[in-house]
């Protein structure tokens, strides 16, 4: 058994604004069932604490002149352990986790996580006297960045694993932001965490970390690549020894369209015919035609261009000019929400727009819908094509990363073979996003193919069981690897 601290800026239920939180809420708990100690650390943000009851005081420190406390809760749903780091100055606001109400990054989000990683790094070497110390720390994403680069400061530490979740946000801040944090200055430094003149968060775990890894093994390859790695390409092939690919997973128990509370009518593989009714109960909410024949397109992303927003809008004119209804809910930048509303005005029987995020309509639209679009420039893993499978809803994507390992293309030979679950787009074009779609319309209009690429589809197992395993083994590498080091200085 290993004691794992687990450090998330997100976590479903209590926050979520993407997929680290689906993943966030379901991984430890696979890792929990699996004989693993975890406690899992979050910041402690309005939204979180509205949700806790009775948190249990932990510790007390001071941070940048903040006082901090270590709040213990359990999570809904699983019951896991999760600390909180309580600091009303860095974390009491409204707005987003990391951007405020105008959509722009939080002024002081250096220092807000600089304190989170100081919370982690001091309960690794056992400062806060709490009578537990993790075996390894497992950070994901730039927000937990530092803690690797500041536990390799030390001798007598935790192993410690970083999880990639998506290399294009990297937490940069200027140099003086570096001053300003008192971080060490033997860090400041092209193999730590300096980045052409700027600080680098997400660098603490790419250079420190004991084991890398990303969210599946066709993004593990692709950050090699300097189309995909950011500037960071060659730090990445220096480690590559290092770096690995793991294939999220889903909560099966949450995406379940079995026993889904969200739908008005759950099904399975047996009872396909049901699904037809979250369809139409979704077109008659939505005031869209009430029409079971018609092909229902939708889409669940954050409104930004690598969700391939571009060529949606390119090719719009021709999508609305097909028999199909589209259902886009997302929020991102405001020219695309803009652009999304206006069309969706001007064409009300057959699209709809909902901006926000609402996690009981994404479950009700994945059940409702019959093509999932995700036609994203670059997609580290994702999770809304497995969700999409899991509900007999076929994905249309782009063959990059997670996507690549996941969708297998509706070609002649792979239907023949019963191998295809979802179309892929050859090239992020608009036509090629239009050629796809008419395909997968062609295909729809033919009723035992259709069943039978669903019922491909919703055989895949995509839960955790397999992943989970494949992290125990890689915190076992990141121990060996560790005392390996520590032999060699």
């Amino acid at each position: 058994m290993n004691r794992i601290l687990y450090l998330t800026s997100e976590l479903f239920p209590l926050i979520k604004t993407g997929g680290l939180a689906d993943v966030s809420g379901s991984l430890p708990d696979a890792l929990v069932k699996r004989q693993q100690e975890m406690r899992i650390l979050l910041p402690a943000y309005p939204e979180v604490m509205q949700q806790v009851e009775q948190p249990i005081l932990l510790a007390s420190n001071r941070y940048y002149n903040q006082e901090v406390q270590l709040l213990e809760t359990r999570l809904p749903g699983n019951g896991l352990t999760v600390w909180l780091v309580h600091c009303p100055a860095a974390f009491d606001r409204p707005g987003g986790p990391y951007i405020d109400d105008n959509g722009e990054p939080w002024h002081d989000n250096a220092l807000r996580f600089a304190i989170f990683c100081l919370v982690a790094v001091d309960i690794a070497l056992s400062r806060l006297d709490l009578g537990w110390r993790p075996d390894i720390v497992h950070g994901n994403d730039w927000q937990s960045g530092l803690v690797p680069a500041l536990l390799h400061l030390h001798t007598n530490r935790p192993a410690t694993v970083f999880t990639i979740h998506n290399l294009a946000y990297q937490g940069l801040f200027d140099y003086q932001t570096f001053l300003d944090l008192n971080l060490p200055a033997r860090l400041w430094h092209p193999d730590g965490l300096e980045f052409y003149g700027q600080l680098s968060f997400i660098k603490g775990g790419l250079a420190f970390a004991d084991r890398l890894n990303t969210v599946s093994p066709t993004y593990a390859r692709e950050i090699l690549q300097p189309k995909f790695g950011y500037g960071l390409e060659g730090l990445l092939r220096h480690r590559r020894q290092r770096l690995s690919g793991i294939l999220n997973g889903i909560d099966n128990r949450v995406w379940n369209p079995q026993e889904d509370p969200h739908l008005p009518a759950p099904y399975g593989v047996t009872n396909l015919e049901q699904k037809g009714v979250n369809k139409t109960y979704l077109q008659a909410q939505l005031g869209l035609p009430v029409d079971g024949e018609t092909p229902l397109v939708s889409m669940i992303s954050r409104l930004v261009e690598q969700k391939g927003l571009e060529i949606i809008l390119r090719g719009m004119e021709e999508l609305l000019a097909m028999p199909l209804q589209l259902v886009i809910v997302g929020t991102g930048e405001i020219h695309y929400e803009i652009q999304l509303t206006e069309w969706a005005s001007r064409h009300p029987t057959q699209m709809k727009v909902v901006i926000g995020y609402n996690e009981p309509l994404s479950h009700l639209l994945e059940a409702a819908s019959d093509l999932f679009l995700m036609p994203s420039s670059f997609e580290p893993c994702g999770l809304n094509q497995l969700y999409s499978l899991r509900y007999g809803t076929l994905p249309i994507v782009r063959d990059v990363g997670g996507l690549a390992d996941t969708v297998i293309d509706a070609n002649p030979a792979q239907i023949k073979t019963r191998t295809a679950n979802g179309f892929i787009i050859p090239a992020q074009t608009a036509p090629d996003l239009l050629a796809t779609v008419r395909r997968a319309l062609d295909l729809y209009r033919q009723p035992d193919t259709w069943h039978q690429l669903q019922t491909t589809a919703m055989a895949c197992d995509y839960s955790w069981n397999a992943s989970a395993a494949h992290y125990i083994d890689l915190y076992h590498q990141a121990l060996a690897d560790r005392d390996r080091d520590a032999h060699q200085l």
